[in-house]
């Protein structure tokens, strides 16, 4: 079993050019599915329907997610799938399991006051604060994600022409432009600040390309990340299920609602398939609709 996951690994990632994070979560979805139906050792030969649907159950009893659920039973579809075509496995009723309904849940997403609410938080009079103001900046302004974010370098900005070269999932990488502000703060940043953060690391520390630096002067990661937006949603926020990914979801929907297309908005956010992004379509209807609830006047309760 090692062996064989081993090798489907080693294909993910010379193959399909899977990225770290991708393959460290395949790793764990099929080892789950191996001891959850009989151990590591267990011969996969022996995989049908029934066994897969067994798994799910017992997904499901844990508690997973419908989400996670279909992520975790396409990983082993897919191992199982590497196994029949190497030879070693041959085709079963496994390939008959469909993926469960997916629950159509709306991204979380700021209004436009909430996130200015948010970009005006943290206090630019100090050096981690202006950073912390760069990185909301620049997170809304070019709809990265996180992990995007956390791996840009000094070089990966052109301040001059305002784009951002940015390397994607799947190490695609594409060029997505920022705004005058996302910029000018930007541009500060690198002059300024990121020299100051760079200086606390002193003159033995090794040296980081990276662009956002933490406290002590090494590169910050994407818990970092994680850890300062909760610092300030706390302060200008009551909602809940808000995450430093909502400032890509509010960059999405404001484009949409101030009518962008769709294909334009694929191309920024660097989904594979428009059909991942049309469900910020739905959250730019479901806006519309709360206004036209809120105003028009066949729509208010009587008395009002």
């Amino acid at each position: 079993m090692d062996n064989q996951l081993v090798s489907y690994l080693e294909y993910l990632e010379i193959e399909m050019n899977a990225s770290p994070l991708t393959l460290q979560g395949y790793r764990h979805d099929i080892i789950q599915f191996m001891m959850a139906t009989g151990g590591r050792e267990g011969p996969v030969e022996e995989a049908d329907h029934h066994l897969l649907r067994g798994y799910l159950a017992w997904l499901n009893d844990k508690g997973y997610t419908r989400s996670s659920v279909a992520r975790k039973l396409s990983a082993v579809r897919s191992f199982l799938g590497f196994l029949q075509r190497e030879g070693e496995l041959e085709r079963g009723t496994w390939s008959n399991v469909s993926r469960p309904l997916q629950e159509k849940n709306l991204p979380q997403f700021f209004y436009y006051h909430e996130v200015v609410d948010l970009l005006e938080a943290p206090d630019c009079g100090t050096l981690l604060g202006y950073r912390d103001r760069t990185i909301f900046e620049l997170l809304y302004a070019s709809g990265l994600r996180v992990s995007e974010l956390t791996g840009l370098e000094r070089g990966s900005c052109d301040l001059e022409e305002r784009l951002v070269r940015v390397t994607g999932k799947g190490s695609k990488e594409r060029i997505v432009p920022m705004g005058r502000v996302a910029a000018a703060f930007l541009k500060e940043y690198l002059a300024r600040i990121r020299p100051q953060l760079r200086a606390a690391a002193g003159e033995e520390a090794p040296g980081t390309k990276k662009m956002f630096l933490n406290h002590r002067g090494g590169p910050l990661t994407d818990r970092g990340v994680r850890y300062i937006f909760e610092k300030y949603i706390r302060r200008v926020s009551l909602k809940g299920g808000l995450s430093p990914h909502s400032l890509r979801h509010s960059f999405a929907t404001h484009l949409l609602e101030r009518g962008a297309d769709l294909r334009a908005v694929q191309e920024l956010l660097g989904h594979a398939n428009v059909s991942t992004t049309q469900i910020y379509t739905h959250v730019s209807k479901e806006h519309l609709r709360k206004i036209y609830q809120r105003a028009h006047p066949r729509s208010l309760p009587e008395g009002e």
